[in-house]
């Protein structure tokens, strides 16, 4: 299988690639093509660059507007979208609003299908979305951040947060959007829905609140093959991770490619 990073917050391969504050990533699998989010503005003219066919398949991590911005020029009528039913509801941060730009019925007027997904659930052959994540450690929620559900305001715990799950004979690949349930949960989660062991990690795990002991803590649990950070990890974790992982860990960026 191949992930190409359509979006990120940094640049790192040559050919013209724009970064953003956000996150996609091209999935490639023996049956299909997913694209898992679609950053804010960046990913379709970095898909466009890498002459990558359409995915049938689009999966959201949540419903924040950095990984779904960017949706419109990937929706298709044949396209199936898999998220958690709270991606589309109205939410804010620090007084702002931050959630999906755009209104349900117009996404669901332009794709075959919106699957709404709440368990774990197999989408295509080894490819598996998590649904909501059980909390056993520590996550990643936002201060000051509320959604607004049939008029009411609740805090915004973003238990939309979900993750794919890719199972290979090399072991469990994991893709994060930001990980908001938590690094530990996640795996945790993803070990149990395969019955595999997670042995690559890519994408955002949003620990860049997090001291460095915790950062440590978090990574040195890790038993993997690969650790490919990038988005909301920040740069500061980033820096501690490659330090600990060593030759197994991977800088990414928009326009990288990763073969598994």
């Amino acid at each position: 299988m191949r992930v190409t990073i359509l979006a990120d917050n940094k640049v790192l391969k040559l050919g013209g690639f724009k970064a953003e504050w956000g996150f996609s990533a091209l999935i490639e699998t023996a049956s299909c093509a997913i694209l898992f989010d679609a950053g804010q503005s960046v990913a379709f003219e970095n898909f466009i660059k890498l002459e990558k066919s359409f995915p049938e398949i689009i999966v959201l991590s949540h419903g924040h507007y950095d990984h779904s911005a960017g949706l419109l020029p990937f929706l298709k009528s044949n396209v199936k979208l898999y998220a958690h039913p709270d991606a589309f509801l109205p939410r804010f941060y620090d007084g702002r609003h931050i959630g999906i730009p755009f209104k349900r019925e117009l996404i669901e007027s332009l794709v075959k299908e919106i699957v709404e997904v709440k368990e774990p659930r197999e989408i295509t052959k080894n490819v598996w979305v998590t649904g909501e994540i059980p909390r056993i450690h520590r996550d990643s929620t936002l201060k000051d951040s509320y959604i607004v559900r049939g008029g009411k305001i609740e805090r915004d715990n973003i238990v939309d947060d979900q993750a794919i799950a890719v199972k290979t004979d090399l072991g469990v690949v994991l893709l994060l959007g930001c990980c908001h349930s938590g690094l530990e949960n996640t795996v945790e989660w993803v070990e149990e829905i395969t019955g595999d062991e997670v042995k690559y990690i890519i994408g955002g795990t949003h620990m860049m609140a997090y001291k460095e002991e915790e950062v440590k803590e978090v990574t040195k649990k890790l038993d993997v093959e690969l650790l490919a950070p990038c988005h909301c990890t920040g740069f500061k974790a980033e820096a501690i991770m490659q330090r600990l992982m060593g030759d197994k860990f991977l800088a990414v960026g928009s326009g990288s490619e990763i073969e598994i």
